[in-house]
């Protein structure tokens, strides 16, 4: 199993439009971060964790040339942004793309992407197969775990693939879902900057995610400018934490 960090930025990427902070004038590669995004590559099957908007360069960068499977953690415009340029997987592996969400993030795809969902004689329009997550299932032949969250006050889904486990934009996830997750071989969840957000987990809230999982070893992920810069940052965090940074590949 292989991981790839296809983005690990914020919802505004770094660096940010017309900022002229120190992060964002870094010319350290792992300063440069597209909106969260990764690849989990089981047995040559590719599932997705998040379409955001800049999927079709993290496709054309990392020359992805299938896709069997995606999993929506939420849809925030940073996390589906990208759904249209399913359309060309569609055309090169001749079906429909299957999508697994949560109730929320299925009523907001239905509605903000109705042109995908509605019945059209249109032809190159994206096609996609909606399936709503409510227990394990399976995707792409294998079974995924759901792991209930909270984004302020929007329920968001994490997702557990064997000794992998990935949670995005949390700001609270209740200790029955932890425990579907302890000790998993790597985890991977949101650290937004230093400071305490209201809707996403801070680099204090997240370490004690961390401790309380004890994975084997943790990345943090979904970084704004604001924390700071990756090698200054690194250097302050625990034994078995890392800061992910685009075009990162974990081995599990």
């Amino acid at each position: 199993m292989k991981l790839t960090f296809l983005g690990t930025g914020t919802s505004q990427g770094v660096p940010v439009i017309a900022c002229h902070c120190d992060v964002c004038r870094s010319v350290d590669k792992r300063d440069r971060r597209l909106r969260t995004s990764a690849l989990l590559t089981v047995d040559g099957k590719n599932i997705l964790l998040d379409i955001g908007p800049d999927f079709r360069q993290q496709m054309l960068r990392h020359d992805v040339n299938h896709l069997d499977a995606i999993l929506i953690t939420h849809a925030h415009r940073d996390h589906v942004g990208g759904l249209d340029d399913i359309r060309s997987f569609n055309y090169v592996q001749h079906r429909n793309m299957d999508i697994y969400l949560n109730g929320e993030a299925k009523l907001a795809l239905l509605r903000d992407y109705a042109y995908i969902f509605a019945h059209h004689e249109f032809p190159g329009l994206p096609e996609a197969d909606l399936h709503e997550v409510k227990a394990p299932f399976e995707a792409a032949g294998f079974e995924v775990v759901p792991v209930k969250a909270m984004h302020k006050d929007l329920p968001i889904l994490g997702y557990r693939v064997g000794e992998m486990a990935y949670i995005t934009d949390a700001n609270h996830i209740a200790p029955e879902e932890l425990e579907k997750i302890a000790g998993v071989k790597v985890l991977v969840i949101n650290a937004l900057r230093k400071e305490k957000h209201f809707s996403h987990f801070s680099l204090p809230e997240a370490l004690e995610i961390i401790e309380k999982v004890n994975p084997g070893c943790a990345y943090l992920t979904h970084i704004s400018h604001e924390m700071g810069l990756h090698a200054e940052v690194e250097r302050m965090l625990p034994e078995g934490v890392f800061l992910a940074y685009d075009n990162l590949e974990v081995e599990i």
